[in-house]
């Protein structure tokens, strides 16, 4: 059985699994999960995590080397920043749409008076690209900031680029490597039904079918987005762009998607995503290397159609009127945040804070969504990344008709 049978029987039975772990006393469910679910869970995210780090550095060098000429690489990350902008406020633009037609939250429901939400702050943009040149590329590394990582990444893949056969044992050396951390995560893979079942069943039971049903509408809205955003838009984007075949792209890309959905991290899937891009779709590893790491630090589709529902939802819940410059700057703020806020952990909540204070609504409203953020960051996730990829293959695609 391949392994894209096998993560889809897991997540199938992990649905099963918490559903039914909804019904068993509290005191039987948290030993099971504490015990079990959540320890195989984490196995699995800690296994994907440990080669993340090294997997972005070193596919980034390679990626930009491999690009090798200057007007190439600026032509790809134009391309690429722009792809993530324009996809990212369409995202925004159905989001308010489905929200207005829908109308997810209705006044006088929910007990707005016991909503309390910290809400932790946001560097400033300006201090986010500011800091995106590491003082300290160790310390980033070893921290985890993934825009430093990147930019320290394509300054070394850049001088590579220019001094060619000087430096070739050097590039042998990161090419090694690279096969090196893709052996080790076709063996990760191995484990990833495991995890995808436990991850899930955790979810599910304890977040409880209670949470789910008294926040159906806005739910059904957030999910109904990322359909028509994953489904339609990218399908679209894929078929006009990239001249490709959307039903290939989906098919391939399907393996990521699932542990995307499982582990909720879009860094955490990002070695699974690249694989499945590079040996699945034929995207070329010098565009999958710098493309799909740069996305899953700064693009963010799926959050952003979150972002924009849950504020529609909490207008309505707070009875406040939400006009044509407020929607505007829903789908501004929300766009920038998107790179002001990368690699905060907890970014999904964080950018949403700043949304609903730039806009005049209250903060607290976050405490209404935040019981079945988990399970709707899961389908965000694998947006997340799919738009990384879908940009990955329209690009590649692209480049191979350019050179034949």
């Amino acid at each position: 059985m391949s392994l894209t049978k096998k993560i889809l029987i897991a997540l199938v039975l992990g649905v099963i699994a918490g559903i039914i772990l909804t019904f068993i006393p509290e005191s039987v469910f948290s030993p099971l999960d504490m015990y079990l679910l959540t320890p195989v869970g984490q196995l699995f995210i800690n296994l994907i995590m440990m080669l993340v780090i090294p997997i972005v550095f070193v596919s980034i060098v390679l990626g930009t080397a491999g690009l090798s000429e200057p007007a190439k690489l600026g032509r790809i990350g134009i391309q690429t920043i722009s792809f993530f902008l324009i996809t990212t406020a369409i995202a925004l633009c159905i989001s308010l749409a489905l929200s207005f037609m829908i109308k997810p939250g209705t006044e006088g429901v929910f007990d707005v008076n016991m909503a309390e939400y910290e809400a932790a702050e946001a560097p400033p943009i300006m201090e986010t690209i500011i800091n995106i040149i590491p003082t300290n590329p160790v310390s980033s590394m070893s921290a985890g900031d993934m825009l430093q990582i990147i930019a320290f990444a394509i300054f070394i893949g850049i001088a590579l680029a220019f001094l060619k056969d000087k430096t070739q044992g050097i590039q042998r050396l990161f090419v090694q490597a690279n096969d090196i951390l893709m052996f080790l995560v076709n063996l990760v893979m191995k484990a990833a039904p495991y995890g995808a079942f436990a991850l899930i069943a955790s979810a599910i039971g304890g977040g409880g079918l209670d949470a789910i049903g008294s926040m159906g509408a806005y739910m059904g809205t957030v999910i109904l987005g990322l359909f028509v955003h994953g489904a339609i838009v990218y399908s679209l984007a894929i078929w006009v762009l990239g001249k490709a075949n959307p039903w290939t792209f989906y098919k391939g890309f399907f393996p990521a998607m699932s542990v995307a959905f499982s582990t909720s991290s879009s860094n955490a899937t990002l070695p699974i995503s690249m694989k499945s891009a590079q040996e699945n779709l034929g995207v070329s590893k010098s565009i999958s290397s710098f493309v799909q790491p740069l996305g899953a630090t700064i693009n963010m589709d799926g959050t952003a159609i979150m972002q924009a529902t849950a504020a529609v939802f909490i207008a309505q819940v707070y009875a406040i009127n939400l006009g044509f410059a407020e929607m505007i700057m829903i789908i501004l703020t929300a766009t920038l945040a998107s790179i002001g806020t990368a690699g905060v952990p907890g970014v999904g909540l964080i950018m949403l804070a700043m949304v609903l204070s730039q806009i005049g609504l209250p903060v607290e409203g976050i405490a209404l969504i935040i019981g079945i953020d988990r399970l709707l960051d899961m389908l965000r996730t694998a947006v997340n990344i799919t738009g990384d990829a879908a940009c990955a293959y329209i690009i590649s695609e692209n480049e191979k008709r350019r050179k034949a």
